[in-house]
C-alpha cells in the first residue's frame, strides 16, 4: 500500500515528482546514498516519533543526529522513536520506506532546518527501493511541515545508523 499511496499523493499533488525505484534497498542513508547516487547529507530521513500523547514525524539530513534537549524543548517532552509495528500502523509506511507523503493517516511533519544546506533532497517514498528527489523548500509545502531546529548535524558525517 505504501509505494502506492506515495504515487498517488504525487499524482494529486505534485504531478511532476516522479518516485524513482532501486533494484538496490535504500532502507538506511547509506545504502540510499549509494542507491540514487547522493551524498549521505541530501538523504531525507523521517524519524517516526512519540511526544506525550502525539505522534510527529521530523525529517532531517542524513547525516544529522536527534537533538533530545532540542526536540523537548521545541515540543515540550521526552522524544521516544516509534517501534517498527507501530511505525507500519500508524503511517503506512514500513521502516526504511518512511516519508512524509500518502500517510496512512495526517500526522504533523516538521522538517529540520539541516536539510537547507541542500538544494535538493532525497527521501524515501514508501518503501526500502524507492524515494525521490525534491527540493526542501517543496517537500514542507507538500506536507504543511513546519521548520524547527531539533537536530545537530555530525562533523564527521556519521555513518547514518540512527535513522
Amino acid at each position: 500500500m505504501s509505494l502506492q499511496s506515495v504515487r498517488a499523493f504525487f499524482a494529486e499533488k505534485a504531478p511532476d515528482i516522479t518516485v524513482m525505484e532501486s533494484p538496490i534497498s535504500s532502507a538506511t542513508v547509506p545504502l540510499a546514498a549509494e542507491a540514487y547516487g547522493v551524498e549521505p547529507g541530501m538523504i531525507a530521513k523521517t524519524l517516526s516519533l512519540r511526544v506525550g500523547e502525539r505522534v510527529i514525524l521530523i525529517v532531517a539530513a542524513g547525516t544529522s543526529r536527534m537533538d533530545n534537549k532540542k526536540v523537548k524543548a521545541q515540543f515540550g517532552g521526552k522524544p521516544k522513536m516509534l517501534g517498527l509495528e507501530e511505525v507500519a500502523a500508524i503511517t503506512g509506511h514500513e521502516v526504511g520506506g518512511v516519508c512524509p507523503f500518502g500517510l496512512k493517516s495526517p500526522l504533523p511533519v516538521y522538517c529540520d532546518v539541516s536539510l537547507k544546506a541542500f538544494d535538493v533532497v532525497v527521501p524515501a517514498a514508501g518503501s526500502t527501493h524507492s524515494a525521490v528527489r525534491i527540493t526542501p523548500q517543496r517537500m514542507a509545502e507538500l506536507t504543511a511541515a513546519e521548520w524547527v531546529d531539533v537536530c545537530e548535524v555530525r562533523p564527521n558525517g556519521g555513518n547514518g545508523q540512527d535513522a
